[in-house]
């Protein structure tokens, strides 16, 4: 018997662990996830030491650890032009300066987001270390935000500076006395600064000098701070729960009459219990604004000429061009010559210029037969170039435009040959079956159009079955001739053919159009939206645009006292900003560093406008009763990786 127990012993055991290994997942898998960041053991020296003067701070923590970006995220004030070595090793954390504690300085290291745990990552958010070089810590700190001028989006990332030199020519010369760098809301703080005057700056610091250097963004005031700090004493109420009753009484109907019952319920109710008075500390200024812009100084000069074809050339520049460049072209038959100054002729007597609408580029197609069969041209340019401070001075450089043909067969050049159709001038339009009716009807040449053969163009208007022909007219668009518009008062909801016979446009190379037509149906009005916009404190300098749900300009309008009219608005949301164009030149102006000017205020409509198709709508808008911080609806807040907020 006791050997028949101890085989069924053995038996349940071996189910048992079986059991065991087929469900390793049941039962404790560890316990919750570690969400906790790393918290500091140790400091050396201590947060707050005095009278520091060594070349190295360690921090241990509880955890292994791990640094990500350190110089993204540790910012050190005051700033140091050599930036010390900082390393992760094991669950410590080493810095080494590289230039000496400079005497009588208060130092604080921001670690901003770069420390976390080596497993899950999580991390220490807002930790600061500092010390003194002598035998006290300054402790004033001023704070803000930091708001792009143009859009008011905040501005994550820029480093904030404090000069005690309130020179203005320190902010391009000197480093900052102090630092701060802006969160993800735009919000900063300066900290640990001794009592003095100071002139304030942002400064997207790509050099990583803390001087401003021409091209940087930046953002200034003209006010000079001070900062301070003073004690409230405030009150602070103890509230205790009370135990009582609420007694309701119930009136109950019946056949016999009316009886009032009596109902009484427990509760607990809060009266004072004590007042005490606590001692706040508050640091000034602490509602700084600074209008972050970039400068309209772009790096003027020229980049490259190109000849992807045989009969135009391209000369790209970095930037738009205030003035047209002076273009000289060498004389053909003076190719091989001294190019002497006879030698020389004005470009505009081989080509027809085009310019794009950033006047950043400038085509020059070809006219002269000649001129088109060198493979290539010798140019004397001289146009306006930036110095290394941004001002522009006249530059004059040789240019030479390559043409380099195709590499192909003698065999395949015949049978390209044998196929050679005649060219044609190819006509696009913008014409559609959906038609804007204040839209112009455009025509599109790939090459620049010489001739135009009125007669051989007809405009109809379709009623009903018939076509009624229409007296109009056509003129061009650019200075190229590779757009012509066609001009008719259109209406509404009327269908339009135009007719172009053979040949009715010629380019400068000879080649003619085929028969062609284009048809369009213009849009009825009660496809649209007009929105009213009356500005209750009328400015004679505003400017409104409206825009869409990414903030497209849609349409832009100055001001009227009578009200601006936005009309033939498709229905959608739409939003209103606003600016103040102060030096009247009928766009948004940036700021500028060489004269403190400061960029034009923007204002926003607080609420979205949904507009719907056939109505009229109208909005009052006060721009200055919401503050211009607040102005901007939610919806449309991005910070500066362009991520809503």
């Amino acid at each position: 018997m006791r050997d028949i127990r101890l085989r069924h012993y053995s038996i349940v055991v071996c189910l048992l662990l079986l059991a065991g290994c087929a469900n390793r997942g049941i039962g404790p898998q560890g316990g919750p996830k570690d969400e906790a960041p790393p918290k500091v053991l140790k400091e050396t020296p201590e947060n707050g030491t005095l009278n520091y003067h060594g070349k190295r701070v360690e921090i241990v923590f509880n955890e292994y650890l791990q640094l990500d970006d350190v110089s993204k995220n540790v910012l050190i004030s005051p700033p140091q032009q050599h930036p010390p070595e900082v390393k992760a090793v094991g669950k410590k954390i080493s810095l080494v300066f590289e230039e000496p504690l400079r005497d009588s300085m208060t130092y604080t290291i921001d670690f901003g987001n770069a420390i976390g745990d080596f497993h899950e990552k999580n991390i220490l958010k807002g930790y600061t270390l500092s010390f003194s070089t002598c035998d006290v810590i300054d402790s004033l700190e001023v704070n803000g935000y930091i708001v792009n001028a143009e859009d008011l989006n905040p501005i994550s990332g820029i480093i904030i500076g404090i000069h005690e030199n309130t020179d203005d020519t320190a902010f391009s010369k000197i480093p900052f006395t102090r630092v701060g760098k802006t969160d993800a809301n735009g919000h900063f703080y300066v900290k640990n600064i001794r009592e003095a005057d100071y002139r304030i700056y942002a400064l997207d610091d790509v050099s990583r000098d803390y001087v401003y250097q021409p091209g940087e963004g930046l953002a200034f005031t003209e006010e000079i701070i001070h900062p301070y700090c003073h004690t409230e004493v405030e009150p602070d109420t103890v509230w205790k729960e009370v135990p009582d009753t609420i007694r309701t009484t119930i009136t109950d109907t019946l056949e016999t009459g009316v009886r009032d019952s009596l109902v009484i319920e427990p509760t607990i109710r809060r009266e004072v219990d004590t007042i005490k008075y606590d001692t706040y500390t508050y640091f000034e200024p602490n509602d700084l604004i600074l209008w972050f812009f970039k400068e309209d100084k772009t790096r003027q000069y020229f980049q490259r000429c190109f000849r992807e074809k045989q009969h135009f050339f391209r000369l790209q520049f970095a930037a738009p061009q205030d003035s047209m460049p002076t273009v000289r072209a060498l004389r053909p038959s003076e190719v091989d010559s001294t190019k002497s100054d006879s030698a020389w002729v004005d470009w505009t007597q081989y080509a027809l210029l085009q310019v794009n609408e950033r006047k950043d580029s400038i085509i020059y197609w070809l006219t002269d037969s000649v001129v088109i069969k060198q493979d290539s041209l010798y140019m004397e340019m001289t146009y306006m170039k930036s110095d290394s401070l941004y001002n522009l001075v006249p530059q004059t450089d040789t240019v030479i435009a390559v043409y380099r043909a195709p590499r192909i067969s003698e065999k395949a050049k015949a049978l390209m040959e044998k196929r050679k159709k005649p060219p044609v001038l190819a006509i696009n339009s913008n014409a559609s079956g959906k038609f804007d009716v204040y839209a112009d009807f455009t025509l599109t040449f790939p090459t620049p159009v010489k001739e135009v053969e009125l007669d051989s163009l007809h405009l109809f208007q379709k009623i009903d079955t018939v076509y009624h022909p229409l007296k109009f007219k056509i003129e061009p668009v650019d200075s190229a001739y590779l757009r012509y518009r066609i001009v008719f008062p259109w209406k509404p909801e009327m269908q339009y053919e135009l007719r172009i016979d053979s040949a009715a446009f010629r380019d400068v190379y000879g080649v003619v159009n085929n028969v062609g037509k284009h048809q369009m149906m213009l849009k009825s009005l009660e496809e649209y939206s007009t929105l009213t916009v009356k500005l209750t404190n009328y400015n004679e300098r505003a400017r409104l645009q409206l825009l869409d749900k990414s903030e497209k300009i849609v349409k832009e309008l100055p001001a009227s006292p009578a009200g601006t009219k936005f009309e033939y608005i498709g229905p959608n949301t739409y939003y209103l900003r606003l600016y103040i164009d102060e030096n009247g030149d009928g766009k948004w102006t940036t700021g500028d560093w060489a004269t403190h000017r400061q960029p034009e205020p923007v204002y926003y409509f607080p609420s979205k406008l949904p507009l719907r198709a056939g109505w009229e709508f109208e909005e009052d808008f006060d721009y200055m009763a919401v503050p211009q911080l607040d102005s901007k609806p939610q919806e449309l807040l991005k910070d500066v990786a362009g991520q809503k907020k």
